[in-house]
């Protein structure tokens, strides 16, 4: 499949992850060939800006400006491949604060997450602000928020749901 053919693919299968005022989303391609998580956190800065600026989220945020890049790469925690796609799935389907609650069938979640982590394939990193063993969440905004970001280099895929409660 041509580089193009995967990112069509590739954010076809994060907009049915996404969910109006929960699950946000992107996929991209970098421009840079030797993008690494520098270049990840930058595109979840800007997920993150496009968040706070959304009239749903902005009246929670007041004066909030996403972390330096830095900041978002030192509260990123590597998340195993295997893992990344039930991962996903969680993210874009079961509700932060109500668990019992779904933003979606987690079927159909399970089976896009499925989709785009194939399609990033077994070499793409995966990044959360969850540290998985002990369950601590390095919060990217000041309200409750859960991140799965992956990349292969060229392309990326990144959902984020937010909460308030």
């Amino acid at each position: 499949m041509t580089s193009m053919g995967v990112l069509a693919e590739l954010e076809a299968g994060m907009a049915e992850l996404s969910t109006p005022m929960r699950v946000y989303v992107a996929a991209g391609r970098f421009t840079d060939p030797e993008a690494g998580l520098p270049e990840l956190a930058a595109r979840i800065r800007a997920l993150l800006a496009a968040i706070a600026a959304d009239d749903a989220w902005r009246r929670f945020l007041p004066g909030y400006a996403p972390l330096p890049v830095p900041e978002i790469c030192a509260a990123l925690e590597p998340l195993e491949t295997h893992r990344a796609a039930s991962f996903l799935a969680q993210v874009a389907a079961v509700d932060l604060i109500w668990p019992s609650h779904r933003h979606q069938p987690v079927e159909s979640a399970e089976r896009a997450a499925a989709r785009v982590v194939s399609l990033l394939g077994p070499g793409a990193g995966w990044w959360t602000n969850h540290d998985v063993e002990c369950g601590a969440v390095n919060g990217l905004t000041p309200l409750f928020d859960s991140l799965l970001a992956g990349t292969d280099g060229e392309h990326y895929a990144l959902a984020l749901q937010i909460a308030d409660d």
